[in-house]
């Protein structure tokens, strides 16, 4: 499971903010139980650590990675 690949995350903030990140899947089932408690939290990325205040975030978006070029299906 440590070779699984990067997953692109979006965390909403209260205000309209918006942070970017790819982590690891153990780092974003970590940010999902964490989610709904108070306090911060460290989420490691592939750029670094961000600590975010949990309390702040209104959604979290994780990317399917479906995207496709070109016509058809």
């Amino acid at each position: 499971m440590a070779n699984e690949k990067p997953q692109r995350i979006s965390i909403g903030f209260h205000g309209g903010q918006v942070l970017a990140a790819r982590v690891a899947p153990e780092e974003l089932s970590r940010l999902r139980s964490a989610l709904g408690n108070q306090g911060w939290h460290d989420l490691k990325s592939e750029d670094g650590t961000v600590a975010i205040d949990l309390v702040s975030v209104v959604y979290l978006l994780v990317d399917d990675e479906e995207h496709r070029v070109g016509f058809g299906t």
